[in-house]
């Protein structure tokens, strides 16, 4: 039996030990050739001095709060304390003190002994993590800690326990060795120094350090080093990922989840694009140990080249309603707060400082295309960007997103408008550079702007709003003022999207996401002229999505306005709207975002039934109909992004 994920032959090399045998078939059953070769050998205190001790105290109701790190940790704890003393008795003074557990591998060497912890540290399950789940959920000033630890000592970690004014006693149970028999670990190395590799998982932090500490013995640590430059690294979280940048490496792939299986499974589905990309920089010239996406440099610098490859690739074949080989998906938001690097990223910076810093922007809209697989990048940024240069005031908060505090709701205030200068949007340009140049030339650019009557929406109401009022009053009584500010939008952001393309956007998208609140002939009068104007200006042969939500009475009229595909949310059924628009126009969607809350079987259902209704025709794209929600697990998105390319290929 194989998986729908491959390695395609590979050559796997992992340093597992424990469970070589497990990550050895799970490779091969992912269609990878193996190469373990186990680091690591868990070592027992020949003297248990620590752990009577810890036992001791704890008898003597003297802790407050046992943290167990690891589950062989646990159960060794668990055995060392039994060679003394009745196992009964330990688990009576447990259940006397509160057990904080690292991960689900303590739950379960607890489990074995009848406990249960009363605090379960969440994924990736790192010490940070426990900290910050300390810090959340007790009090630990002046209490008396205990420290389950796991080969060496985490000094940073009981470190910052005493700093929150915690009494802690570290307890260790046993210690991490080299294995008894290092050759296979050693052929490792020299076949990684030499290139022979195409694939390298780590699975524990230790691993690492035991690698470089035989390299360091051979004398090829500095040959090991240049030889990963041109392998594909997998991480299985967050503290290996630490220990692999110590050593001056970047790993190119982190699951969310940090199992082995998962790490294995992602690994398959991604690493020979990994791969390709990283000899592919490597060969250019880029230092690929330590690198961010941006530095990505493609084969081929010259711009007819990248253009051409852009021009046939699945996206932009559907953007022409062409046959393709699969159907294109991306997904709106796609680079979000759904994603585990967007959000480690946003601790660091402001959601405003993220969106006019053109590398980390880029960064962000690389990363989701890498991570997620899909046919098309859309662009980091925010619609609101447009309306300070205008002179409207804007700030983002946590909470309540984008607020106007000076809301512009007359003809008066929306003469003192400043004239839009295109210049001032240069961040945006810049990271569209940026992105373009880094981007894997089959796969397409997408700049995008908020469409007028979305924009002019917010900056009538000064943020959300469930009825328009003040939008439709200024409408309905005062039908200059409102042209005057459409015009104002339209001719901005006209001017913003061509810079787009002009930077490298091969295709643009305006979000109208609040237009479905008018009627047919409100939308003639006040909307269709404006968007009419702005799609007719934007670069000849661009292809234009115009999207909006709750637009099922719109369609036809969205599609007067002259866009190339129209964007369809999950309200409206594929097959007879695409019908009703015509099949001169492409269309995007239409999966409903909460869909991906539901388990892979429903997802592949729903996906496939679009995907029926679209019938093969060429021009369609596949897309949800709004964008992913922020607690949308990432491993339900990749189920889609499969699905969708996995079976229209087989249509």
């Amino acid at each position: 039996m194989t998986s729908n994920f491959s390695f395609n032959g590979l050559r796997v090399t992992a340093f597992e030990s424990r469970r070589a045998q497990e990550i050895e078939k799970l490779i091969q059953y992912h269609g990878g050739v193996p190469r373990v070769a186990p680091s690591m050998r868990e070592v027992p205190f020949e003297e248990a001095t620590e752990v009577f001790k810890f036992a001791e105290k704890l008898f003597a109701g003297k802790y407050d709060i046992v943290i167990l790190m690891t589950g062989v940790g646990t159960r060794a704890l668990a055995k060392a304390v039994s060679t003394r003393y009745p196992l009964d008795k330990l688990v009576k003074a447990l259940e006397d003190t509160t057990i904080v557990v690292r991960g689900p591998k303590p739950v379960a060497a607890l489990r074995e002994l009848g406990l249960k912890p009363d605090i379960t540290v969440p994924e990736p399950n790192t010490w940070h993590d426990v900290l910050t789940t300390l810090d959340s959920e007790l009090e630990i000033s002046g209490k008396n800690v205990a420290v389950q630890e796991y080969g060496i000592s985490n000094e940073e970690f009981l470190k910052e326990l005493k700093q929150r004014g915690a009494y802690v006693t570290a307890v260790p149970v046993y210690k991490w060795d080299l294995p008894e028999d290092t050759k296979p670990l050693r052929e490792a190395i020299r076949s990684i120094s030499e290139r022979k590799e195409d694939i390298s998982l780590f699975t524990s932090s230790q691993q690492i350090y035991h690698l470089f500490k035989v390299a360091s013995e051979d004398g090829l640590e500095d040959s090991l080093k240049e030889g990963f430059k041109e392998v594909a690294i997998g991480s299985i979280g967050p503290t290996t990922t630490e220990a692999l940048m110590r050593f001056g490496l970047s790993p190119d792939y982190e699951p969310d989840s940090p199992k082995m299986g998962n790490l294995i499974r992602e690994m398959a589905r991604s690493g020979n694009e990994l791969l390709r990309k990283k000899r592919t920089a490597h060969r250019n010239g880029v230092d690929t140990s330590s690198w961010h996406r941006v530095q990505m440099v493609w084969d081929g610098d010259k711009k007819e080249t990248r253009t051409d490859i852009t021009y046939n690739s699945a996206f932009m074949k559907a953007c022409r309603r062409e046959k393709t080989d699969y159907t294109p998906v991306w997904l709106m938001r796609q680079a979000g707060r759904f994603m585990r690097e967007y959000r480690e990223l946003r601790a660091k910076v402001s959601f405003l400082d993220l969106c006019k810093t053109p590398e980390l922007a880029a960064e962000v809209t690389l990363s989701a295309v890498d991570r997620l697989g899909v046919d098309a990048a859309i662009i980091f940024s925010d619609i609101l960007l447009i309306i300070e240069p205008l002179g409207v005031d804007l700030e983002f908060s946590r909470a309540e997103g984008p607020r106007i505090p000076r809301p512009v709701r007359s003809g008066n205030a929306i003469e003192r408008l400043r004239e839009f200068n295109p210049e001032s949007m240069r961040f945006v340009y810049d990271a569209v550079s940026v992105t373009r140049r880094a981007l894997d030339p089959e796969k397409a650019l997408i700049g995008f702007a908020g469409a007028p009557f979305t924009i002019a929406s917010y900056v009538i109401e000064g943020g959300g709003s469930r009825n328009y009022e003040n939008t439709k009053q200024l409408m309905y009584k005062d039908a200059g003022a409102w042209h005057t500010l459409m015009e104002i939008l339209t001719d901005a952001t006209g001017r913003y999207l061509n810079k787009q393309i002009e930077s490298g956007s091969d295709a643009v998208q305006l979000f109208d996401s609040w237009v479905g609140c008018l009627s047919p002939g409100d939308f003639k009068e006040f909307v269709q002229p404006h968007m009419t104007k702005l799609i007719g200006s934007l670069g000849r042969g661009v292809p234009v999505i115009y999207f909006g939500t709750g637009t099922s009475a719109l369609l036809e009229m969205m599609k007067e306005c002259g866009s190339s595909i129209i964007g369809l949310d999950w309200r409206v059924d594929l097959a007879s709207a695409w019908k009703r628009v015509g099949y001169d126009v492409a269309v995007q969607g239409n999966l409903d975002p909460v869909v991906l809350y539901a388990g892979h079987s429903e997802i592949k259902k729903r996906a496939e039934e679009i995907l029926d209704k679209a019938e093969g025709r060429p021009g369609h794209i596949f897309n949800l109909g709004h964008g992913i929600l922020p607690k949308t697990p990432v491993d339900n998105v990749l189920a889609l992004v499969d699905t969708v390319h996995e079976y229209s290929a087989g249509k």
